[in-house]
């Protein structure tokens, strides 16, 4: 692989990035060579390989971008660019468990701003920092795609559903306390390392984790069965950490309501037909 080249920023040289020990480095380079292998173009390996130096420091090192550039024949600029894009690669060193809390619009109106600034009371620092023992890097998040169970907090980007402050303040407490923690939903909680290393693409070796998944929300599919015409189904409630969920019915499902019901539309039903507006007076 060629060299990375070294970049210039308003005229001043950088000082190269330190290098990993040989035996890091080795390592390294052998499963940098098995992602790459994946793709006609080694380029396209930027991605899970940042994921890669990610999972050995724990955030997306100079020395880790000067690593991948190298593997990829890329500019450290042009590693720097992608790596600052996407917000699931670490700039600088944080904890073992990133927890995120949803304050997208439903979550915030949910609960979600509630929950981020009993965090931030609890644990003692803002958004996007680390607990002084480097185990909770707390950050506000977007949209995760489950609505259906706001207010969502992430861990390590494991669900944890229908969260209240004091059940996300138990979460962080668990955390930080060496106790288990099992997501909500979705494969078992392992640390930001080796998430990260899940990542970039290697064998998820968690016990039940090719089992797992976090599925579709059941309002999502309660929805989707209605526009089919079909029945309602039971909802499982899930509640909050400390409480049981269990399986209720679906409230209204017996006795659906004007909004919930499928309607017929004019192009469907024969007595009402849709046609162009008649002008007023013919």
């Amino acid at each position: 692989m060629t060299e990375a080249r070294q970049e210039v920023s308003l005229g001043m040289p950088q000082l190269p990035a330190p290098a990993y020990p040989a035996e890091v480095r080795a390592r390294l380079e052998a499963d940098a060579k098995e992602v790459i292998a994946r793709y006609p173009g080694s380029r396209s390996a930027l991605l899970p390989l940042l994921h890669l130096v990610q999972s050995e420091e724990g955030y997306v090192s100079r020395t880790g971008m000067a690593f991948c550039a190298d593997m990829l024949g890329l500019t450290t600029a042009e590693v720097t660019a992608v790596a600052t894009f996407y917000t699931m690669y670490r700039r600088k060193p944080s904890g073992d468990y990133q927890v995120g809390v949803c304050t997208n619009t439903l979550c915030a109106v949910m609960g979600g701003d509630a929950i981020f600034d009993r965090l931030k009371e609890h644990l003692g620092v803002g958004n996007d920092e680390t607990t002084p023992d480097g185990k909770v890097t707390l950050e506000h998040i977007e949209c995760n795609a489950a609505c259906d169970f706001a207010p969502v907090v992430m861990v390590n980007w494991e669900f944890f559903d229908n969260q209240t402050p004091e059940s996300a303040t138990q979460l962080v407490d668990d955390l930080i306390a060496g106790r288990t923690v099992e997501p909500t939903r979705g494969a078992p909680l392992c640390t930001y390392k080796e998430t990260a290393r899940i990542l970039a693409g290697f064998p998820d070796e968690r016990p039940g984790a090719v089992e797992a998944s976090g599925g579709a929300g059941h309002a999502s599919l309660i929805g989707l069965k209605l526009a089919k015409g079909e029945a309602a189904p039971k909802a499982r409630v899930v509640g909050p950490r400390g409480e049981a969920p269990g399986d209720q019915p679906q409230k209204g499902a017996e006795h659906l309501s004007s909004h919930d019901a499928p309607q017929q539309t004019s192009a469907s039903d024969p007595d009402f037909p849709a046609g162009p507006a008649a002008e007023e007076g013919e």
